[in-house]
């Protein structure tokens, strides 16, 4: 048997050294039970304490944010006391394994429930096969909710992608560029809730006898017009009037992305351009947006994802009553509301892989080109 030399050099006796190693094994136990015991008190105390508010809210900070830090710290602490071999094999999962325990448990787990939910009937007692999936593909108000979401696609993202350009662009060459690009990018720090509630009160109809309150109505009757439900009343183009909330809210990240992918284009090919005659119409078209393509199609894609979920905007603004049903609203509606579990995950899935295919394909474009 090797004996280890302690710390001033000299050679441990065989019982030493077992009294050691026998030591460092129950530190090693002991450290992460305690850990543990420590962890889930705070969670019995937190589930079950008729503490003041402000008790437990002081007290669910320190342990999430302190209890997601000792766990690394003691996870890092037990991989560093095992052989080098194995410490570079689980030192990146100590880092990594927490975040992918998260996303399975609350993702990845869900999702795999929502897909066999599917496959039942509305209280999941009876096995229907693709049913559901026949059903959301010959619904008529489903086919109201894909008319939706394609015109919040297509006219959402385009308005997006073509105001931020535009924007970008225009204040890239002015002198107060940093003033505007702040005003443009202030709506982003609203949530699509908050947009949809101060949006309510703009288009917010009184009839034509009463005071208009809604900024829109108060403007039209300023100038002589008529007060318009435009939520509500004016159909399909209603829907417009959401979509348009997306757009004010969106503008400001596609002018960001875009500003600083401009910013990129190198100066020398601008001035040649110039040089050889091209006019600013030139110069947009023929060197700024092929030079930008990549950043262009990434932005676009993950609009258009942001348009495939809409459910926030329409769900405060309308309730996706008044023909502006989406497809979130209408999972929303057959799961929670109408209780019909097999179709609203049906919905629910349909939803998803819908957005796998752009979800990959904008992962490609990071992976093949410098989108950003």
């Amino acid at each position: 048997m090797q004996i280890e030399p302690d710390l001033k050099g000299k050679r441990q006796s065989p019982f030493e050294w077992v009294v050691s190693s026998l030591g460092s094994i129950l530190v090693s136990l002991f450290v992460p039970v305690v850990t543990f015991v420590v962890l889930w008190q705070g969670f019995i105390f937190l589930r079950d304490s008729k503490a003041p508010k402000i008790v437990i809210t002081m007290v669910a900070i320190v342990w999430g944010v302190g209890g997601a830090g000792l766990l690394y710290i003691v996870a890092n602490w037990l991989v560093e006391k095992l052989p080098d071999l194995w410490k570079k094999r689980l030192v990146p999962f100590i880092f990594v394994g927490p975040a992918v325990a998260i996303l399975a448990w609350f993702l990845f787990l869900p999702t795999l429930r929502t897909l066999y939910l599917s496959f039942f009937n509305n209280n999941s007692s009876q096995f229907v096969g693709l049913n559901n999936y026949v059903a959301i593909f010959t619904d008529r108000g489903m086919f109201e909710s894909y008319r939706n979401n394609l015109l919040w696609i297509v006219v959402g993202t385009a308005g997006s992608v073509g105001f931020g350009l535009l924007i970008a662009v225009l204040a890239d060459r002015s002198s107060f560029e940093n003033y505007a690009k702040s005003l443009i990018f202030l709506p982003m720090a609203i949530s699509f809730v908050g947009a949809g509630v101060i949006w309510r009160f703009i288009y917010y109809y009184r009839p034509e006898n009463q005071v208009q309150i809604g900024l829109l109505n108060a403007i039209v009757t300023g100038f002589g017009g008529k007060p318009q439900a435009w939520t509500t009343l004016l159909q399909p183009w209603n829907n417009f009037f959401l979509i348009f909330i997306m757009i004010w809210l969106q503008t400001g990240y596609a002018m960001v992305i875009f500003s600083s992918a401009i910013k990129g284009v190198p100066d020398e090919i601008i001035e040649a351009a110039r040089v050889d005659g091209a006019n600013e119409f030139d110069i947009f078209f023929k060197i700024i947006i092929p030079f930008i393509q990549g950043t262009i199609i990434t932005v676009t894609t993950t609009i258009v994802i942001f348009a495939l979920k809409i459910f926030d905007i329409v769900i405060v603004m309308t309730g996706g009553q008044y023909g502006t049903e989406v497809i979130a609203t209408q999972f929303y509606r057959q799961f929670f509301s109408n209780r019909n579990f097999g179709y609203g995950s049906a919905i629910a899935i349909l939803l998803l892989v819908a957005v796998i295919p752009i979800m990959i394909y904008n992962l490609k474009q990071f992976g093949e080109r410098e989108a950003f």
